[in-house]
């Protein structure tokens, strides 16, 4: 472990790719798979990642095929990466920490503290000390149990979630938070996809995508906006490619030109080893950051002026007159956005715009799918709102090779908010666990992620637990969420490995080690599996099939049980020692609690497991109006002053969240650094700063507040003009904590105002 270095910035820069994956691919998987672990064990987890008797890819949230579809290699070279960086054989241990103090291990990178390997006991730093040290489960269970009792509200404590969390801990959690008094139960849905549910609940009923796998088949037009697929989620580039060899098309939208959008090559394809491979997109549309509104009100406009030109011929009017509620509104509206607002706001030429508009009419069946690059902007709710617009036009919701597929990232993020992490869950979700369980969950909304840094900040917030995450350096305005962290009077995580989280912590802190998706998990009742839902509201199961990384370690599910009965006690009546023992039973108690896990065990048993439904694909719209609902969408311009760009902040090709595997970009062509900036050559001329010299970002925020990340070196890259990029976590700095999309309160990390200010 010690003789990992902690890496220094040696720039390179080569050209950006202009595809992604093939032979290269598998290399890189193989030989960072092989770095972690033996050869055994990385062909163990690698035959059976996704398969249906296997382990869920922890990576992202893409869903697989059926059972029969699947590939023997059904992962991508991220997903490779991811599943054997848990699978790794290096170990942390007691040693480790009498060696590095919490301040040391403060300042080191990202990538030194992941690459130390599995944590393998459970550890506490103490009042006062600058060492963990270890301490026994049933200690600390104590130590958390006194820490929550001696709260003088259930509503100063915080329950954070990462996505990465199965479905039975998920419900298990919530659960413990509702019986324990509070719905704080923030998540890094908050800071990611928030946007998405907040619109889609208001104009579908429904905070999910409504698409399948095979409707992106199926799909005569898939817009893929504001997300990076070749890095993201590669598997997706596969579905793409199937959308393209059975005639659809593809339209991306983004303000950098990404590799897996130009070309995609197959690695199991013969096609993609020896030959070109797939042109995925059909046109790109280089975007201004956040000017996707404005171009989907374009298109809804240009789609009015084609019906009034030939009536009956454009829009679906039999799906809006039966289906919807405020169209008429929504038309005098979006008709009165011209072309000068819509260009300059995009920075697109009108003529792409009608080439746009023009494939959409020859297309009956249209899916668009969004990340990221559409919720982290102030107008992101309002974005996906006119969205749901475009796709309403036109009938392309419940309809097959149609409809609004959000693409989530973290593999069960979709299915956590499913299983009630939320600090909004709806009453008839808290009236169902008070029937199951007899009490009576709390009703006051709680604590979303910003909301959350806010009350430690306050003093409002005094405990903080965080499962399966990286709350501290996922979380905008990284110096306020640090001092966030260690106003907390007792911070812990569970975890696999070590992260800046345990570093920046409360005046007592715990590591509690867990089990990963990876590993075999034994339980009194037998051995165990966990089920998750990806981004198409598939429902499936996981099973380890690795020896855990210590006999220390406790599955996700046995801590929340045996914290919350050491808290709880006798107050509430739920079996805790029954969940830990056997999750059927915990899948038993869902099934009655969760509309759609109806008989959960004997349907997950299946190969492959199920589909949720989704009402609004069967004309069944939640909503105010009981129908599906045209808005009425303002869109507000960034105030950019002079001699400024609007960052966005993002991910490396070799990244899985916060956290790099390597310090390199291939695809962009970026090598052994990660403090760099892409900026396009016209401004850097217009600014008057050279190609590879050094600045400091600063961003602007209103009142004149600036905050500073040093020492980033430029790159000419072809961004729009007037943008700029930059990688997180390295820029969380720069996103100011009251910086956040109305509504969705989700970070806008992607609508950055910056100067760049020359070093030297």
């Amino acid at each position: 472990m010690s003789s990992i270095e902690d890496p220094t910035d040696d720039l390179s820069v080569t050209p950006p790719k202009t595809w992604a994956t093939g032979v290269p691919a598998v290399a890189h998987a193989l030989q960072y798979s092989l770095s972690q672990t033996s050869v055994r064990r990385t062909a163990l987890t690698l035959l059976n990642v996704n398969q249906a008797k296997g382990i869920d890819c922890p990576g992202c949230a893409w869903p697989e095929g059926g059972p029969r579809e699947r590939a023997l290699n059904e992962y991508c070279e991220n997903g490779a990466k991811h599943i054997n960086d848990e699978a790794t054989t290096r170990r942390v241990n007691a040693d480790f920490f009498a060696r590095h103090s919490v301040s040391e291990l403060a300042a080191k990178s990202d990538y030194w503290l992941n690459q130390q390997g599995r944590l393998t006991e459970p550890m506490v730093k103490r009042p006062g000390s600058q060492h963990y040290e270890p301490i026994g489960w049933d200690e600390a269970f104590g130590l958390l149990a006194e820490e929550l009792r001696g709260l003088d509200s259930p509503d100063e404590a915080l329950f954070y979630t990462s996505g990465r969390l199965n479905n039975e801990a998920a419900f298990l959690l919530q659960l413990f938070a509702r019986a324990f008094g509070t719905n704080n139960l923030p998540d890094c849905s908050n800071m990611c996809h928030e946007s998405s549910g907040s619109a889609m609940s208001e104009t579908l009923g429904v905070g999910k995508g409504t698409v399948s796998l095979d409707d992106l088949h199926r799909a005569d037009l898939v817009f893929v906006v504001g997300q990076n697929p070749g890095t993201n989620h590669p598997r997706m580039l596969s579905a793409l490619e199937e959308t393209k060899r059975n005639g659809g098309q593809v339209v991306a939208v983004n303000p950098l030109p990404e590799a897996g959008l130009m070309r995609f090559k197959h690695p199991q394809k013969l096609r993609g080893v020896l030959g070109r491979g797939t042109a995925i997109a059909d046109q790109f549309l280089q975007i201004r950051p956040g000017g996707d509104l404005a171009l989907f009100q374009a298109l809804n406009s240009m789609l009015l002026e084609a019906e009034d030109a030939a009536p009956g011929t454009v829009l679906d009017r039999a799906f809006i007159d039966e289906h919807t509620s405020g169209f008429e509104e929504f038309a005098e509206h979006v008709r009165t956005v011209g072309w000068e607002h819509v260009l300059a706001a995009t920075g697109l030429r009108r003529e792409e715009i009608e080439e746009v508009r023009d494939r959409v009419l020859r297309s009956e069946r249209i899916i668009v799918c969004w990340a990221m690059g559409l919720t982290q902007h102030k107008h992101g709710v309002p974005t996906i709102r006119e969205v749901v617009n475009f796709l309403l036009l036109r009938g392309n919701i419940g309809k097959p090779g149609a409809g609004a597929c959000p693409v989530r990232g973290h593999s069960n993020v979709q299915g956590d908010r499913t299983m009630g992490i939320w600090e909004r869950m709806p009453q008839a979700f808290l009236d169902a666990l008070e029937r199951e369980f007899g009490f009576t969950p709390p009703t006051e909304h709680g604590w979303d992620s910003v909301d959350s840094i806010r009350a430690m900040l306050d003093g409002r917030a005094k405990f903080f637990l965080g499962v399966a995450g990286n709350f501290v350096r996922a979380s905008p305005d990284s110096d306020r969420t640090e001092q966030a962290m260690r106003n907390c009077r007792l911070t812990a995580h569970i975890s696999t490995k070590l992260n800046r989280s345990h570093a920046v912590c409360g005046e007592t802190a715990l590591i509690l080690p867990t089990l990963g998706r990876s590993d075999r998990d034994v339980q009194a009742g037998g051995e165990q599996f966990v089920t998750v839902e990806d981004s198409m509201s598939e429902v499936h199961a996981s099973r380890g099939r690795l020896e855990p990384a210590s006999e220390a370690l406790l599955s996700e599910v046995a801590i929340v049980c045996r914290l919350a009965r050491r808290t709880l006690g006798e107050d509430v009546a739920i079996p805790w020692e029954e969940f830990e023992a056997d999750y059927g039973t915990i899948r038993d108690r869902i099934s009655r609690v969760v509309p759609g896990f109806e008989d959960f065990n004997a349907r997950v048993a299946q190969p492959g497991g199920f589909r949720l439904p989704n009402p609004a694909n069967h004309g069944q719209f939640r909503t105010a109006t009981g129908k599906a609902n045209f808005t009425r969408n303002e869109f507000v311009n960034l105030n950019v002053p002079a001699g400024h760009l609007v960052l966005q902040t993002l991910r490396s090709h070799d990244q899985w969240n916060t956290i790099p595997y390597a310090m390199n970009d291939r695809y962009r062509g970026i090598h052994n650094a990660r403090r760099v900036v892409l900026v396009n050559q016209v401004d850097l001329d217009a600014l008057g700063i050279a190609d590879r010299s050094e600045v400091d970002l600063v961003s602007v925020w209103r009142g004149g507040e600036e905050r500073r990340a040093p020492g980033f070196r430029v790159v000419s890259y072809p961004t729009t003009p007037g943008s700029a990029a930059a990688y997180y976590p390295e820029t969380n700095v720069l996103v100011p904590l009251d910086s956040v999309a109305d509504i969705s309160n989700t970070p806008t990390s992607k609508g950055v105002v910056v100067r760049l200010e020359p070093v030297g």
